[in-house]
Order: C-alpha cells, then structure tokens, then sequence
C-alpha cells in the first residue's frame, strides 16, 4: 500500500514537471501614446569602420574591448537610475504592438525619461531624480550642503568625480566607485588585461593595463596621461568622464565608452593647428591673470571613425567629437586630447544639418553651409573645451571651475566651447592658419547648427548652451529673423558678437560666479518664439540617428 502512494506521488510529480508552465503574464507599464513618433525622431544610422587597418592582435584586441564596453553599459544605467535594471527586465518582457518601441525607446534614453523632454517620464510616472542613480533619491541639496557643513572632512570624498552618495543609517557616506560597480569593474578589468595581452602596440597595451588598474582602485591619474600618449590604430576611450547626469552639482563622472580606429592622414592634416594653441590661449578676450598660460599644450588631434560606444557616450543624443581627459592635473601636464568622430559626424551632417538648413535659413542661403566648416566648428569646439580657466581662486580658495559653477558648468563650458572655437577660427583665419573658406561659410553652418542643438532641449547642456547663445547673438543683432520667420547671420556684426559673448563666458569661469552663470541662464536661456516656430515646423526632421553598429570584420 505504501508502495502504491509512493508511485502515484512519483507519477504525479512527473506530470506535473511536464506539463506546460503557464506563462507569466506580460508586465503593465503606463506607456505615453506617442512612443512611436517619439522613436521616429532617432534614425536608425549603419555605423561601420574600416577595420581592414587592423593586425590580427589588434582585432583580438578589440573583441575584448566590445565586452569590456558591455560592462560599461550596465554601469551607466545604474548610474543614471537604481531602478533601472529592474526596469528593463520588465521592459524586456512587454508584449503587443507598443512594444519594439518602448524597448527602442528605453535602451536610446537609458531609462524611463525622455532626455529631449524635459526628463519627463514615457514610462511610469516616477519623476527624475537630480542626482540620477548618484545620490539617494529622496537627498536634497541642502542635506548635501548641510552634511559638509558638519563634517567637512568629508568635502574630498564627497565631490570627488569617482564616489557615489548613500545613506548609511541617518547620515551619508561617500562609497568608491570600484566598490559601488565592484562585478562590473572587475568584468570590464578583466577584459582590458586580455586586450592589454593581445595587442602587440606598446603605448595600447600600456594605457589598457593601467585602465584595468584605475577600475579596481579609483586612481585614474596615472592612466590618463598614458591615453594623451597613445599612438595606436584603435583609440580607446573607457571610463568615468562627463558630469553631465549629476544635475545636482556637477561632481560625478559617468562611464562611457568608445571603440574608434584612428584615420592617420585626416588626423596628420589636422596635426598644425596644435601649435597654434598658445597663441590661442593668449589671444582670449579676457585680462592676461585669468589665462591658463601653463597649461599643458601637447594636445593630439585624432580624426577617428567609431566602431562601438557605450554607457553615457551611447544614450541620447550622439557624440561628434570629445576633448579629454577631465582632469585639470593632467591638462596642466600635457594639454588634452581632441579626437573627431568622422563617420559620425558625416551621418549627423547629411541626414540632419542639411534638412535642417533648408528649413531655418532664409531664401538660399542654406546653400552655404558646408561640411569643412561644420567639421571645422567640431574641431575648434573641442580645442577650446582645452583653454581658458580650470584651476582658478576664488575667495582665496584654490578650486575648480567645474565646482564652482555646480550644475550649470556643463551648459556654461559647451556654451564657451562653442563660442570660443568660433572666434579661434576667425583669429587663425586672419593669421592665413585656416582656410579663407571655413569661415566664409561659417555664420550659416553654425546658425544652422544651433538649431540642430536646440531640439535637444534646455535640460540637456548643449542645449540650453545653444539657447544662450542665439539669444546673445540675436540681442547684438549679429542673428536676424527675416519677414518670413526664417533666420540669417548678419555677417558684419557676427565677429564683434561672438568676441563679446566669449568674454562673458570665459569671465564667469575665470571668477567661478554661480550667480553670473544664474544671471546668464536667466536672461538668455528661454527659447524665443521665433526659433519655437521653427523648432516646431522640422517635426518630421530627426533630431538624432540611432547609430547601428555593424561591427563587420570582428564576426
């Protein structure tokens, strides 16, 4: 009998192991209504390079760098939201015709919050938080402030670039990033070391080994001086650098990835105006004790073409170019590096500046817009990121401009960066060091551009820093709107313009004045209705591509 009992429980589990395991229901999300046309503002862009270039180690390599740059991504969403990684697995597991595009949607924005609308939520309602996954949520400023206030030995910690913000019982403690991200650190370290073993160029294996090092203990000095001397066919940058998703303060650096190989003849024809940068420095238009006269000027131009990004470098709107490292030590050292994104600037050239011009220049004067000043405008973008103000005194304190200015540094400093390059352009061009043409063409690419910049909206830094500066421009008459509501530079009053708003940029920085930079924002950083009309009317324009890797040759 007890035999019996026993084989019909066997028998009963058996079926039961075999029989089909009802399928959890699909997820609930309130999802907004327009998640389609919102994915439709991102085109979908085949990024590819040419890794032909590459030795057989240097493509192994790289195969190590993609997981490494995985790693990256996981980082970053916990960077930019604590719930975000259970988010997407419900994201993952949702059903129905609404699906493919909140999962498009979600992996653009890297998270709930629609980056080009005022990070108001397309999934949920949970409203964004300021400090992202850097702070507790629930953190205001002033507890921040408050907490530095009673123990302000922990200042460092607190503002450094490489912690993240807890609560430990009723106060807050400053954890390490190595420690914060330790499984995905580690991961990505690993895979540095095997790319570090792989490639037989010294000056790669180098900084790769000494990256791996700076996951595990948070020390990034000694690595980035070893990328400023990189000399390799791969440029490879992989770490904690922009503050841009600390819009609480400003103080923490998210990780980003981006896999590049190196165009050496784009890069040799560029290499002259590296010598041009003291020259640069002197002639700011601000009094001599404010330059940075010491600072490093062994500063590569690399022209690349992108293989993969990750973390922050692949979420919303897309790169053209960077000008790092960050650290104002390693600028003062060695200057920093500027490296252009070819194949994705060509793809942001055609398939939205040009549309876009045709749209907001008047009659035909889209027509003279051109692809050597828009690669130009970049470039100088990004050399001037490298000048001016960085280590400044204020009150008598030794600090930094990116402390002082808090969260309005980054739209301040890409304001300046685009200011400051134009005027270097007009600067080298009388000097015979740029060609007559760049600038010829220069006040309608870069007018067309802001309103490429804009749709980005106000809460993103380039976009408020566009704003700005159409603002200025306009209230200096070097920016006109013509009887058809269309825009056009006023070429004789565009120099002296772009002169006076790079003065009061770089004046903010060099006094490290929060209220100058309030003042600014206040004054100039609201969309007039004149450019909302047009914003409005290039609905069916992309504001950005969503670039598909095809990483061919690596398979």
């Amino acid at each position: 009998m007890r035999f019996g009992v026993l084989l019909l429980l066997a028998m009963a589990s058996l079926v039961a192991a075999c029989a089909p395991v009802p399928k959890a229901p699909a997820p609930k999300l309130k999802i907004v209504p327009d998640i389609a046309s919102r994915c439709a503002r991102f085109q979908r862009h085949e990024i590819s390079a040419d890794l032909s270039v590459l030795t057989p180690q240097d493509r192994d390599a790289l195969r190590h760098l993609v997981k490494a740059a995985r790693q990256i991504d996981q980082i970053y969403l916990r960077q930019v939201w604590q719930g975000n990684p259970a988010l997407a697995q419900k994201v993952a597991a949702l059903e129905g015709p609404q699906a493919p595009f909140v999962q498009r949607y979600f992996r653009i924005m890297a998270g709930p919050w629609d980056r080009l609308e005022h990070f108001d939520p397309f999934i949920g309602t949970t409203p964004h938080p300021a400090g992202g996954g850097l702070y507790p949520e629930d953190m205001t400023r002033q507890e921040f402030n408050a907490w530095l206030e009673a123990h302000p030995n922990d200042r460092p910690a607190f503002t450094s670039l490489t912690t993240v913000i807890r609560r430990r019982g009723h106060g807050l403690v400053a954890v390490p990033y190595s420690r914060a991200y330790a499984p995905f650190l580690k991961a990505a370290a690993h895979e540095l070391d095997a790319a570090a073993a792989a490639t037989q160029n010294a000056s790669l294996k180098k900084f790769l080994k000494l990256r791996a090092k700076a996951f595990l203990d948070d020390d990034y000095y000694q690595s980035d001086l070893a990328w400023m001397d990189l000399d390799s066919p791969l440029e490879v940058v992989i770490g904690p650098y922009e503050t841009y998703e600390d819009g609480l303060f400003g103080y923490k650096a998210a990780f980003e990835a981006f896999l590049c190989v190196a165009q050496p003849a784009e890069s040799a024809r560029l290499a002259g105006y590296k010598a041009q940068l003291p020259f640069l420095e002197r002639n700011l238009p601000i009094p001599d004790r404010y330059k940075n006269l010491h600072r490093g000027t062994d500063s590569p131009i690399r022209v690349v073409d992108e293989v993969l990004t990750g973390g922050e470098a692949r979420a919303g709107v897309q790169t053209l170019a960077f000008n790092l490292p960050n650290d104002e030590r390693v600028r003062e050292a060695k200057g920093s590096k500027k490296v252009l994104l070819k194949n994705m600037m060509r793809a942001k050239y055609d398939a939205i500046l040009v549309p876009i011009a045709h749209r907001v220049l008047e009659g035909t004067e889209a027509n003279s817009i051109a692809f050597d000043s828009y690669f130009h405008f970049t470039l100088f973008h990004e050399l001037a990121h490298g000048l001016g103000p960085g280590r400044i005194t204020v009150d008598g304190r030794k600090t930094e401009v990116r402390l002082e200015l808090k969260d309005l540094y980054s739209a301040i400093e890409e304001a300046k960066a685009d200011i400051v390059g134009v005027y270097n352009l007009y600067a080298l061009a009388d000097r015979g060091a740029v060609p007559l043409a760049v600038v010829e063409h220069l006040p309608w690419t870069y007018l067309a551009g802001l309103f490429r910049s804009a749709r980005f909206g106000t809460t993103e830094a380039h976009g408020l820093a566009v704003v700005i500066e159409m603002n200025f421009l306009r209230s200096k008459g070097a920016i006109e709107v013509a009887q058809d509501g269309r825009f056009r530079p006023r070429v004789e009053n565009f120099p002296g313009a772009i002169r006076d708003l790079a003065q009061e940029l770089l004046m903010i920085e060099a006094q490290g004045s929060y209220a100058g930079a309030q003042r600014l924002v206040a004054t100039y950083g609201t969309v007039s209705p004149a450019m909302q009309k047009l914003l409005d009317g290039m609905k069916d324009i992309p504001v950005d591509v969503d670039p598909v890797f095809t990483l061919k040759g690596l398979q």
